[in-house]
């Protein structure tokens, strides 16, 4: 079996697949990833047993048909010490090749048949979302989820598929990130009456999958696992089992102040007063008072802090403590100059912070017992 194909294009697939290859297994076969060629078209296959890809590389020139495993380390150092632009790869009974410039290495090869396979993408019925809205959905609901919880479902990101109407939401108990976009079907998929969780590793693989974010994100959900395919990139995951809790109880339906804020400043008074906090003192009071907002931290043999920045609000004074490290989370992955809204309750009760563009936010606050 023998192919040629440009040097970066094959480092990019590798790259890609290398995202689900495990660092740590059992299983020494699962190090490789699996290499198929046929039609003229070259695929890379990685899998860590619960979660698979396919990466198609492009521009492939080749007339024969067969596979081969690849360690991936090694093949992926090979690339990009290489520095001509062509890769030929020659693969044979006991070995592969791979030729580049008046380069030449030989690597040993084991048996592709004992690799695990690795679904494509048959589904005639499927859910389609736009790529660019799903990579910031994912980006605005990872970093909620929980991996180390025992309820395995807050590990993950669960996702409900609907006719038009396309949400993922996020939770590790003490926040709660929602996010909402438009959505198609192709054909008549089935809509689950039980939205499935996705588990944080593939949704962070389909999120990188989806490169500069053009195109559409097709997705077909079966009883068991899910796949996602944007281009040229396949994602099958098994999926998450356990309850995840009902997101809608947790958002409130009533508030009583809603203060407009804007990004930039706001992120930037609250990453000064993390400064001055620990583990044993991770809160900051946020004091929102006529025209101004005081963040008031103090942490023992640390210091204290007081940042204080003008803020678009005149109602009665509220004092309400939060972990910065989760105000800061939501505000990371918004754009700088953009703007949200703070809902407010009480000193003790749940925040929300939402976006206009169907982002929900919802935090608990520390006990205010200092």
């Amino acid at each position: 079996m023998q192919l040629t194909c440009h040097r970066n294009s094959l480092t990019a697939a590798f790259q890609t697949v290398m995202g689900v290859v495990p660092t740590r297994t059992t299983k020494d076969i699962l190090k490789n990833v699996k290499l198929q060629v046929g039609g003229g078209k070259a695929t890379l296959i990685g899998n860590d047993s619960e979660i698979g890809m396919r990466c198609d590389v492009p521009d492939v020139q080749s007339d024969s048909r067969g596979e081969a495993l690849l360690p991936t380390a090694r093949v992926l150092a090979v690339l990009r010490e290489l520095s001509d632009d062509i890769v030929k790869l020659e693969v044979t009974s006991d070995a592969t090749w791979i030729r580049c410039g008046y380069s030449e290495f030989r690597l040993s090869a084991e048996d592709p048949a004992d690799f695990p396979p690795v679904a494509t993408f048959e589904d005639t019925d499927y859910f389609v979302v736009p790529a660019a809205a799903l990579r910031t959905m994912i980006r605005r609901t990872i970093f909620a989820t929980d991996s180390e919880s025992t309820r395995y479902a807050l590990g993950g990101i669960q996702m409900e598929l609907g006719a038009d109407r396309f949400t993922l939401a996020a939770t590790d108990s003490r926040r709660l990130a929602v996010v909402t976009t438009a959505s198609t079907m192709i054909g008549t998929p089935e809509i689950p009456t039980a939205a499935p969780v996705i588990p944080s590793k593939a949704m962070g693989l389909i999120e990188k999958s989806l490169g500069d974010g053009t195109g559409e994100a097709h997705i077909a959900l079966h009883q068991n696992d899910i796949v996602v395919r944007c281009g040229g990139t396949t994602i099958a995951s098994q999926l998450v089992q356990g309850r995840f809790p009902d997101y809608r109880k947790v958002v409130p339906e009533t508030h009583v102040s809603t203060i407009d804020l804007v990004v930039a400043p706001f992120y930037s008074a609250v990453r000064q007063a993390m400064i001055v906090t620990s583990e044993e003192s991770r809160g900051v009071d946020f004091v929102f008072g006529a025209g101004k907002l005081k963040l008031n931290s103090q942490a023992a043999e640390i210091g204290q802090s007081r940042i204080e920045m003008p803020i678009a609000y005149d109602g009665p004074e509220i004092t309400i403590t939060f972990d910065p490290r989760y105000v800061a989370d939501f505000l990371k992955v918004l754009d700088a100059g953009s703007q949200f809204h703070l809902k407010l309750i009480s000193h003790d009760d749940r925040a929300t912070l939402a976006t206009d563009d169907n982002f929900t936010y919802v935090v608990m606050p520390l006990s205010r017992d200092r």
